[in-house]
């Protein structure tokens, strides 16, 4: 080997990187014989499970039990509730073992259940994730065993009931619509307690309030909760189905469910066509043989809240209306009035339906315009359907009644015969209607006649139209007003009906009742009376009888009025009542000379021929004047004013 190879050699192992080196060496560090072979050591892990014993399931059951006893009692004692980590813990292991851990989650979250709710729903979320199977544990279960099982659904029923039954009504509120709120799914027996908690007046507005909320926060299942808001307005409870028609009238509103929800009314609202409510109405054991007014009302419910909202519902009221009898027609009438003022009468729908009105729905369309026009004076497009469906259709003048505001005075004055026929209790609201009686702000009512028309205008009733005693009845209802007929109107009355040829029947009858209402008027009568002596009123016999019955209430006023009658007709007056002529004949007596100088000589020559003594005395105890009170009475009324100074003290 030459002298430059060995430099090489030497460079190439001595001068190489010391890493290079050290690993040669350790390589040449140990020599074996030729043909042995080395065994590689592998360090060996520890298997904990092969030096320890097994524990059995008690024993296993016994530690988890002590460790959920040690972690809830660690929550106790610190009084700031239990760690994430551990409420996750605990909700897997109540969860995956259940029993006497689920029993103490239970009883620990009673204890105070507005501090513990957080681990109430993170036991029902991972529950809710071994029903889904979402956890590997429930990865192992078969299908058979996932669908039989049923914790999830079980432990939230337990919640829920522990929740309503144990907790004090403020927290169990707060409790119940959190869990509703917040828990992943609602079973169908949960949906059962909650409609359970909504059929209590107590609790039906927290009830109602939590499924509003479930309808906006729970989309996939919204239907079903919109369900059980229809079927509370249904419910046996009043107040319940009140405020659930509430409640469903404002998700009317909304217009996302308007045809779900007028469908379901609608459907109620036709029941009242079948003989008897259907059966899943009935919760009594015996079943009402018909319709009841509580069963009515259920059915109406819901209908008449949405009445308001959609007016064009009220054209199914009318055809079922047609169809229903009569206990329900009577429950209809009473349950109208709030919707149909919420309707208004400006209403297109309501017009039609009064100008369209079915036949057999007359009674229906009358009572809703009574409803309309009761302290509201009507509109012009109500009073022009209303004439026209009674020239046309339907000659029942009570159609006319809740327009009478609105007719002109000749149609009112025309329909007046007709009008006092009806029923006292009728015609006191017809005459409260053309008074303003009932009307709560008087700048607000007009009326096409004044009080003193009205009362003109049944004296001028031919009584080919209207019997007499009818005509007195409906006076005597227009004394009755005293705020209305005062002593002013009432001597407008007296003043035209005396201008009047032929004389009315009942004048008379109307100045006495004026007179006894109001006695200041005794000077003004006295003129009417001078003035029908000038108008002959012998001529008319019932209204001379009246002339003199109203000369004995009213002397000795009278007395002078008496001595400007004719002699013969005078005559005839003390032939009529006897009482009136020793009176005038002492009132002639106390005349001076001069006085009885301006007496006609046949009213002397009358007056002197009866003045013996013994014939007068025998007049005054044998004859009286109940003949003509009979003949009046008979003739005119059974009931007659008392004379002026003897009515009766009020």
């Amino acid at each position: 080997m030459t002298l430059h190879s060995l430099n090489r050699a030497y460079k190439r192992y001595w001068v190489a990187p010391p890493l290079r080196r050290k690993k040669d060496q350790q390589k040449s560090s140990v020599l074996y014989p030729t043909g042995f072979e080395t065994k590689s050591r592998r360090q060996r892990q520890l298997n904990l499970a092969e030096i320890t014993r097994p524990l059995s399931e008690e024993e296993m059951e016994q530690m988890l039990v002590l460790t959920v006893k040690r972690i809830l009692k660690a929550g106790r004692i610190h009084g700031s509730g239990i760690p994430v980590v551990q409420i996750k813990i605990l909700a897997g292991l109540a969860t995956q073992f259940g029993g006497e851990i689920s029993a103490m989650l239970r009883d620990y979250i009673l204890e105070d259940p507005r501090q513990h709710v957080d681990v109430a729903l993170a036991w029902l979320y991972e529950e809710y994730a071994q029903l889904q199977g979402f956890l590997q544990a429930a990865g192992t279960q078969t299908p058979a065993e996932k669908k039989d099982s049923n914790s999830y659904g079980e432990s939230l029923n337990g919640l829920l009931m522990d929740v309503l039954h144990k907790c004090e009504p403020r927290e169990r509120d707060a409790l119940f619509a959190r869990f509703y709120l917040e828990i992943p799914s609602i079973t169908p027996d949960a949906l059962l307690i909650l409609k359970q908690y909504c059929s209590s007046e107590s609790t039906v507005g927290q009830g109602l309030s939590i499924l509003l909320s479930l309808v906006d926060y729970r989309p996939p299942q919204q239907m079903e909760y919109l369900q059980q808001v229809l079927e509370l307005t249904v419910a046996q409870n009043q107040e319940v189905r009140l405020q659930a028609a509430r409640l469903a009238k404002q998700l009317h509103e909304r217009g996302n469910f308007r045809s779900i929800i007028e469908d379901f009314a609608l459907t109620y609202l036709r029941y009242l066509l079948e003989p008897t409510p259907p059966r899943h109405l009935l919760h009594d054991a015996v079943a009402p043989s018909g319709w009841t007014e509580d069963y009515i009302k259920i059915c109406m419910q819901l209908y008449l809240s949405l009445l308001p909202v959609n007016h064009k519902l009220i054209h199914d009221l009318a055809i079922v209306y047609v169809g229903a009898d009569a206990e329900i027609k009577r429950t209809i009438f009473r349950g109208l009035e709030g919707p149909v003022k919420g309707m208004g009468m400006s209403s297109p729908e309501l017009l039609l339906l009064v100008e369209n009105c079915p036949k057999g729905a007359e009674t229906l369309v009358t009572r809703i315009i009574h409803i309309l026009t009761d302290k509201t004076p009507p509109s012009s497009e109500l009073v022009a359907r209303v004439r026209d469906l009674y020239h046309k259709r339907v000659s029942d003048v009570r159609f006319l009644i809740p327009v009478l505001n609105g007719l002109s005075k000749k149609e009112v004055i025309a329909a007046l015969p007709k009008l006092i026929k009806l029923n006292p209790v009728v015609v006191k609201e017809v005459f409260n209607r053309l008074l303003g009686s009932n009307v709560e702000s008087s700048s607000n009512f007009t009326s096409p006649v004044t009080p003193a028309e009205l009362l003109i205008a049944l004296h001028n009733i031919d009584p080919s139209k209207c019997d007499v005693k009818t005509v007195i009845k409906a006076t005597s209802l227009c004394f009755a007003e005293k705020h209305v007929y005062t002593q002013e109107v009432l001597a407008v009355v007296m003043q035209q009906l005396m201008e009047q040829n032929p004389l009315p029947t009942l004048l008379m009858r109307t100045v006495i009742q004026s007179l006894t209402l109001y006695p200041r008027l005794i000077g003004f009568v006295m003129n009417i009376l001078q003035r029908l002596i000038l108008k002959q009123v012998w001529k008319q016999k019932k209204v001379w009888e009246g002339f003199i019955k109203c000369c004995q209430r009213t002397r000795p006023q009278s007395l002078q009025v008496l001595l400007q009658l004719p002699a013969e007709h005078l005559r005839n007056v003390f032939q009529v009542s006897p009482d009136l002529q020793e009176p005038l004949i002492q009132h002639v007596a106390s005349f001076t000379d001069h006085q009885k100088a301006h007496i006609p000589k046949a009213i002397l020559d009358l007056l002197q021929v009866n003045r013996n003594d013994s014939e007068l005395d025998r007049r005054g105890s044998s004859r009286s004047y109940g003949s003509v009170d009979e003949k009046w009475q008979e003739t005119e009324c059974s009931e007659e004013p008392p004379p002026p100074g003897q009515e009766p003290q009020t």
